[in-house]
C-alpha cells in the first residue's frame, strides 16, 4: 500500500508495494503515482483517478499491467480510495494477481481450443470471424474483404465405425496439422496466415482476413485438397482420405457472420452433392435458384387449397385426318411472387413432399370435370377424351383406383375418354401394387399410355404383359423428322427406328402418339410410317379450355395456333 497526496505524489509506501515494482518502499517518495502504474495510458482511467484525488469520486479499482525492472511483467489490480479528511491524500493498494491471469488465461486456452486437435474450436471461431466483420477492422486498412473454406472429411465416419475413436482422433489430429501448414504456407509473406479452426465433428474452417479475391481462396483450397490426398500414416496404418470444401469470397462491409456461414455450407452441400473430393465456389444464381425452390416446396401445399393452379389442354391430333382426337392436361402454377410456373419447375417438387396426391387429385377431377363440359357443350362431335398425368407416387400413396371410379362417377365422364399417362420408368418397373392398380383402371375401360417412351427401358416384350394401350413417342425420336428439303439431310436410321417402333406397337396391339410435332415435313413423314396420333406445336401449344371449343369440329393440322 501507498499514500499519495492529492497532487498524486507518493508520501509513503510500504516495502510490499515497492516489491512488486522492484524498489524499495522509501525509494517511491515523491515519485508520480499515475506513472508508476501507468493509469495515463487508459483515458476513461486516467479521468476517475483525478476525479478520486480531487474528492469526487469515492474510489477506483482497475487491472494494470506493470513491468518489473528485471524485464518480466506482472498483473495487479489496482484500488484508490480517499483517506480520512485530515490526511488530504488517497490509499492506493496493489494486489498481484498474476496467477490468476494466468489461470484464466489457460482456462480460456482449453475452452476456446478442441482438445483433440488443438485448432481453435468453434466459439473462437465465431469470435474471430465477429470481429473481422466490424467495421472498424476492414475500415482501418487492408482490403475489406473476407474468405472462408468450409471442410468436410469425406467419409470419415465409416473409419469411427470401423477403426475406433480412438483412431478417428488421430486421424482427426494429423488432418489438422496438414490444414495448419496450408495455412502457414498461404500465410507467407502476407500480413497474417489463415485461422484453421475445427468447428465440430469432422468439420473444419479455414477464415481468410483480408482476402485478395477468389483466387486466393481457390489456391487455399486446392493445396488442403493436395495436402489430404496423401495417404496417413498412423502407427503403420495407412489411411486414405479426401474432403469436400464450400469456398466463400466477398467484401466484409454488408456480410453477417451467419450469412457467410450459411453460404459456406450451402455451397460445401454443392460440393457433396457434385461428386465429393472437390472444392465448390458460392454462385449467387444457383444460390437464388435453390432458395427459390425451397420458397415454392413451403408453399405447395396451401396453393393447392388457396387454387392457384390451373389447366391448360393441348391437342392430340389423328394423322390421318388432322382432327382433334383428345387433350393432355397440363398443370400450370399461377405463383403471385414468381408468375405462371410450368410443370418442371414444381412436380418434382410436389413428388417429393408428398403433395403431388392432392395436387394430382384436383387435376384429376378437373380435367375430367372439363371433358365431360366439352362432350355437353358439343352434342354432335364425336366427344374427345382427355389424358392425365400421373406419377408413381400416386399410386403407392393413395388408392388411386377409388379416386377414378368417384371421379368419373362425379363427372359423368365415360372411362373410355380418360387416359393416363406414366413414365416409361414407372411402369416398366411396375410389381404388386402400381400392377394391380394399372390392371384394375384397364379393366374399368380406362386407357394406360407410357409417356416418353424410348427413353429407359424400350422392353416392347415387357409392356405386352401390361395393360398399357397406348405409346407416347419421346420428342428426341421425332425431332430428327425436322427435315425440310434444304440443309444437312437427316440420318436414315431415325426413321428407321420409328417405323420399327411403330410397327412392333401395332401388332401388340398399341396406338402410337408422336410427341413434339413442330412442322408439316415431321406430320407427313409420320403418317407415312404409320403413326397414329401427333402431339405439338404444329397443332397447338397448350390453350386455354376455350379454344379447344373452337378447335373441336375442325381440322387441327393446318397451322400452328
Amino acid at each position: 500500500m501507498a499514500v499519495v497526496d492529492r497532487d498524486g505524489l507518493v508520501v509513503s509506501a510500504n516495502d510490499t508495494f515497492g516489491a512488486l515494482l522492484g524498489k524499495a518502499g522509501a525509494a517511491l517518495t515523491g515519485l508520480v503515482a499515475a506513472e508508476l502504474m501507468d493509469l495515463k495510458s487508459d483515458a476513461r482511467t486516467w479521468h476517475a483517478y483525478r476525479e478520486v484525488l480531487g474528492g469526487r469520486q469515492a474510489k477506483l479499482s482497475c487491472t494494470r499491467r506493470v513491468k518489473h525492472p528485471d524485464g518480466h511483467s506482472l498483473w495487479v489490480q489496482v484500488s484508490v480510495a480517499p483517506l480520512p479528511a485530515e490526511e488530504h491524500g488517497v490509499l492506493l493498494s496493489l494486489t498481484d494477481i498474476s496467477a490468476r491471469r494466468e489461470l484464466q488465461a489457460r482456462l480460456r486456452h482449453l475452452e476456446m481450443h478442441d482438445p483433440v486437435t488443438r485448432l481453435p474450436n468453434r466459439t473462437l471461431f465465431f469470435e474471430r470471424l465477429a470481429a473481422a466483420l466490424e467495421a472498424e477492422s476492414y475500415e482501418q486498412g487492408g482490403t475489406g474483404r473476407i474468405g472462408l473454406c468450409y471442410l468436410d472429411l469425406d467419409g470419415f465416419k465409416a473409419v469411427n465405425d470401423t477403426l475406433g475413436h480412438r483412431v478417428g482422433d488421430r486421424l482427426l489430429a494429423a488432418v489438422a496439422e496438414r490444414l495448419t501448414r496450408c495455412a502457414d504456407e498461404a500465410g507467407y509473406a502476407r500480413a497474417s496466415s489463415p485461422l484453421v479452426a475445427r468447428l465440430g465433428g469432422d468439420e473444419f474452417a479455414l477464415l481468410v482476413e483480408d482476402s485478395t479475391g477468389t483466387d486466393q481462396l481457390a489456391d487455399l483450397a486446392e493445396s488442403v485438397l493436395k495436402a489430404l490426398q496423401a495417404p496417413f500414416n498412423l502407427s503403420g496404418q495407412r489411411l486414405s482420405l479426401s474432403a469436400s470444401i464450400g469456398v466463400v469470397e466477398r467484401q466484409a462491409a454488408g456480410t453477417t457472420a451467419t450469412g457467410l456461414m450459411q453460404a459456406a455450407d450451402t455451397t460445401l452441400y454443392w460440393a457433396k452433392a457434385d461428386g465429393k473430393s472437390r472444392w465448390t465456389l458460392f454462385d449467387p444464381e444457383r444460390n437464388a435458384h435453390r432458395m427459390t425452390r425451397q420458397a415454392l416446396a413451403s408453399t405447395l401445399r396451401p396453393a393447392i387449397e388457396r387454387g392457384e393452379f390451373t389447366l391448360e389442354y393441348q391437342p392430340l391430333v389423328g394423322m390421318e385426318n388432322g382432327r382433334l382426337r383428345g387433350v393432355e392436361a397440363l398443370v400450370r402454377w399461377n405463383h403471385p411472387q414468381f408468375g405462371m410456373l410450368t410443370p418442371n419447375r414444381f412436380i418434382g417438387l410436389a413428388e417429393e413432399d408428398g403433395s403431388i396426391v392432392q395436387l394430382g387429385r384436383w387435376v384429376l377431377v378437373t380435367a375430367c370435370r372439363q371433358a365431360r363440359r366439352w362432350q355437353l357443350d358439343h352434342p354432335d362431335e364425336p366427344p374427345i377424351f382427355v389424358s392425365v398425368n400421373v406419377a408413381v407416387r400416386q399410386v403407392w400413396d393413395s388408392d388411386l383406383v377409388a379416386d377414378v371410379a368417384q371421379t368419373l362417377a362425379e363427372t359423368g365422364l365415360d372411362p373410355r375418354l380418360l387416359q393416363l399417362e406414366l413414365t416409361e420408368s414407372a411402369v416398366m418397373g411396375s410389381a404388386g401394387r402400381p400392377l394391380q392398380a394399372l390392371q384394375a383402371l384397364s379393366d374399368m375401360g380406362v386407357h394406360i399410355a407410357i409417356d416418353d417412351f424410348g427413353t429407359g427401358y424400350s422392353n416392347l416384350a415387357y409392356l405386352s404383359r401390361l395393360p398399357v394401350s397406348v405409346l407416347k413417342l419421346d420428342g428426341s425420336f421425332v425431332r430428327g423428322f425436322q427435315y425440310e428439303g434444304e440443309g444437312v439431310p437427316p440420318n436414315p436410321a431415325d426413321e428407321v427406328i420409328v417405323e420399327a417402333m411403330i410397327q412392333l406397337a401395332h401388332r401388340l396391339g398399341l396406338s402410337v402418339t408422336a410427341e413434339c410435332v413442330e412442322t408439316s415435313a415431321q406430320a407427313a413423314r409420320l403418317r407415312r410410317i404409320g403413326c397414329d396420333t401427333g402431339q405439338g406445336w404444329l397443332y397447338s401449344r397448350p390453350v386455354a379450355p376455350d379454344r379447344i371449343s373452337e378447335l373441336l369440329g375442325t381440322k387441327a393440322c393446318n397451322q400452328a395456333s
